[in-house]
């Protein structure tokens, strides 16, 4: 479940925490804003050039200076065309730039987060935050950014220039004003809300259209077509029954501005007609009126509408910049990062040697978001090249205690050492780049069988690989692929079997040597078959090294040197297989009750 958004209660509370994001940018924002207002006072000078043409060479009947008012109006049309090309570049590179870079950090701190953050915060939570949030907040500060600067210097700078013209008739334009601002106000606040609900709605739809598609096999083995259907249809229909809604104001909305324009238009041409007739007014001037009066609504819509996009932006702000500021569980001192580097400035010329002795010393442990205690005061000294089993029920807590170990997680009290240290006195990544981690549930990238296994050694030879794949086994799966190590796995392995993709990730954390292995139940989706020649390699593998073991099948661990009982995330036994055997206690239970599962499955 991801974190509880915070409400905000001040609008734009969130746009300061941009500021060291943006700054890089300050030269060209600046820039971008001293165009947007020389393009809002070229376009205020058009109707004074109507004005001039219409007084002098139509109503003074004279072609004088005709070449000098051409000259200068093809200026001030070369002027705009180059303002708007610059501006409408710097707009888009602003927009793209600033999504990059939002998104690169977004991405770069979510590696440094630790697995508690991944545990209370969905996926479709954190996607959001990195595309659709980054999307929305370049978009803020490039195009709807000089949007309002336009907007605003236009206003400005017509009702100036109006005020300087005629005071009468500006008078009678500013009493429309409030009441268009007001409508417009209105009818903003609904078409946002309905977007609002249009953009949820549309989220469930992708969502459902995803489980369709991803869960096909699932829902024909249960045969829920029916309920899929049902539930797919009824968010379609409320889209479309919301959508309706949003169209119908927004045709209201576009029918009042239209009827606000006319007004106002008919306001202007009533009385700048009479003063034109009494000739207090020479028709340029009444001609400049008409065009401000008909080109004034469309800024103060812009601005209406960009300062709602700031206030619906917010939350986005806020979310993305929470992300940013979330500090990691685990996380390095300032003086293990000085000596040894981080995640992506290591300093491998200060890393030492690992050699695979692990200790806890009075460890407890409970989970970020719990609140009971995992592990109490354990104690366990491992020295190099042990083998530990860990064994227990489904969800009895078996992953723990490896976590602890690979420093995914940091004891709440107590401490776990390495080679005779505390493991935070040297950075992560030096310890998790000698840890070999198979998961139960193998991920592959998508990519060639070459780039999977590089993942473990980036400098590793074709010969190298092969060695990997030939000790686990793997070697006979890549003979059936047409392509060899240069075949496509798909995105995440969709075109390997589940025991094909546990065999190429067993290589893969082979292939980096490590110091420290993990298996966590990394058989369970091999055949009996493959196991057997798996459990060989294994036994070569961990030769010299320190390994943990996390087994479902009793069976393949009974020569471990030390097995850790846990039920109900406590560990309640160790020992080896005999001495457990011996107390006849819940180990004997679990390890009988599999053994005559086999006797009577055969």
């Amino acid at each position: 479940m991801q974190q509880e958004e915070k409400k905000i209660s001040l609008p734009f509370f969130g746009v300061p925490r941009l500021f060291p994001y943006l700054k890089p940018y300050r030269l060209l924002i600046a820039a971008m804003i001293l165009l947007g207002g020389m393009s809002s006072a070229i376009d205020a000078l058009y109707p004074l050039f109507n004005r001039y043409a219409l007084d002098n060479f139509i109503g003074g009947r004279t072609l004088a200076g005709l070449g000098v008012f051409i000259t200068l109006y093809m200026l001030l049309v070369l002027g705009q065309t180059v303002i708007n090309y610059i501006s409408t570049f710097w707009c888009g590179k602003m927009e793209m730039t600033v999504n990059k870079d939002l998104r690169n950090a977004a991405f770069n701190h979510l590696q440094t987060l630790s697995f508690s953050y991944y545990n209370q915060n969905a996926v479709g939570y954190i996607h959001a935050r990195v595309m659709s949030d980054t999307g929305l907040i370049g978009e803020l500060v490039s195009w709807r950014m000089m949007n309002f600067v336009w907007s605003g210097s236009y206003v400005i700078g017509v009702l100036a220039v109006m005020l300087l013209i005629d005071v009468r008739l500006t008078c009678y334009i500013l009493v429309l004003i409030p009441i268009a601002v007001v409508m417009m106000t209105y009818f903003q606040k609904k078409l946002l809300t309905y977007n609002r609900k249009i953009r949820e709605i549309n989220s469930k739809i992708t969502g459902n259209y995803n489980e369709g598609i991803t869960g096909a096999r699932t829902i024909k083995i249960l045969s829920v077509e029916e309920k899929m259907i049902r539930d797919f249809n009824e968010e379609t229909h409320n889209m479309r029954r919301t959508s309706i809604r949003e169209a119908h104001f927004s045709a209201l909305f576009i029918s009042s501005i239209t009827m606000m324009s006319a007004i106002v238009l008919a306001l202007v041409l009533w009385q700048g007609g009479k003063l034109t007739r009494d000739g207090f007014m020479r028709i340029g001037t009444l001609s400049v009126f008409m065009s401000y009066a008909l080109e004034l609504l469309e800024p103060i819509q812009n601005i209406i509408e960009t300062l709602s996009a700031f206030v619906a932006i917010q939350a986005n702000i806020e979310r993305l910049t929470r992300l940013l500021a979330e500090k990691s569980d685990v996380a390095d001192s300032p003086e293990v990062i000085e000596k040894y580097g981080d995640t992506f400035h290591p300093k491998r010329e200060n890393w030492e040697e690992l050699h695979g002795d692990v200790e806890f010393k009075d460890v407890s442990f409970k989970y970020p978001d719990g609140e009971e205690y995992v592990l109490e005061h354990f104690n366990l000294k491992v020295p190099r090249g042990t083998n530990i089993a860990v064994v227990g029920e489904t969800g009895a807590g078996k992953s723990t205690l490896v976590n602890l170990v690979c420093r995914f997680f940091e004891p709440t009290e107590g401490r776990i050492l390495i080679d005779g240290r505390d493991a935070r006195e040297r950075s992560q990544l030096w310890l998790h780049s000698n840890i070999g981690y198979v998961l139960q549930s193998p991920h592959l990238f998508a990519g060639t069988v070459r780039d999977n296994l590089r993942y473990g050694k980036p400098d590793a030879t074709d010969e190298e690989i092969m060695e990997a794949l030939r000790l686990v086994s793997a070697d006979e799966v890549l003979a059936k692929m047409d392509k060899g190590l240069d075949s496509d796995v798909g995105e995440g392995g969709e075109m390997l079997s589940t025991g094909e993709k546990q065999l190429f990730s067993f290589a893969r954390a082979i292939l980096a040597d490590p110091r420290i292995l993990v298996l966590d139940e990394a058989t369970s989706s091999i055949d009996t078959v493959t196991e057997k020649a798996i459990q060989n390699a294994i036994e070569t593998v961990i030769r010299g090294r320190t390994s943990f073991v996390i087994a479902h099948r009793l069976s393949t661990i009974v020569d471990a040197d030390v097995i850790l009982v846990v039920k109900d995330g406590k560990i309640i036994g160790q020992g080896t297989h005999r001495e457990l055997m011996k107390q006849r206690g819940y180990y004997y239970k679990l390890y009988t009750k599999q053994y005559e599962e086999l006797v009577w499955g055969e």
